[in-house]
């Protein structure tokens, strides 16, 4: 019997001081059983660092061809493809050819550093892509925030994420590695 998905909501006060938004939601987090709390977690940090009325998430691991998160714009289309992780660069010229923007948060440094080093050439063909990294101390710092229901607080300015619950209070650095198909390290 196939175990199914472990269930987790989050209610998450997002004040987005770079774009303007500011606004309060209630997730519904399926954590898929090969996912891990970290990988959800940096979900819900690129939920956060992306929030607005029409960003979801994908139906997850499980599901070819969906994205971590995506956001739909007024004609129904996808506006903003949110990969988790370190996609290939096929998945990635895929995205961008369904999409208006498409977004990489990657994490585990052991991973997304060689990655990068060995893409960015690849990476910089697709025009549409920003591609951001999570450093592993910042990870594990929001993983022990992983809980069954959270509450959160999001205060995002300048690059740097302040996320918070109940009882901590996290400073993130988010590097970004491209901007838009330009390589910025």
């Amino acid at each position: 019997m196939a175990l199914g998905a472990t269930i987790y909501r989050a209610v998450i006060d997002v004040s987005d001081l770079d774009r303007g938004y500011y606004g309060t939601r209630t997730l519904t987090i399926a954590r898929h059983p090969s996912e891990t709390e970290s990988r959800m977690m940096v979900r819900i940090l690129a939920y956060a660092l992306y929030a607005g009325e029409r960003v979801e998430f994908g139906r997850g691991l499980s599901t070819e061809g969906e994205a971590a998160l995506w956001e739909i714009n007024d004609a129904g289309d996808i506006g903003r493809w949110i990969e988790i992780g370190v996609p290939d660069t096929k998945t990635l010229r895929r995205a961008a050819g369904r999409s208006e923007d498409v977004v990489v948060l990657a994490y585990d440094q052991a991973r997304y550093e060689p990655w990068w080093q060995s893409h960015k050439g690849d990476f910089s063909k697709i025009d549409k892509l920003t591609v951001r990294a999570v450093s592993d101390e910042s990870v594990e710092k929001i993983t022990e925030m992983a809980a069954r229901n959270m509450k959160l607080a999001a205060t995002i300015q300048d690059g740097m994420v302040w996320l918070a619950d109940d009882s901590r209070n996290l400073e993130i650095e988010i590097k970004t590695l491209m901007q838009r198909g330009e390589p910025v390290f």
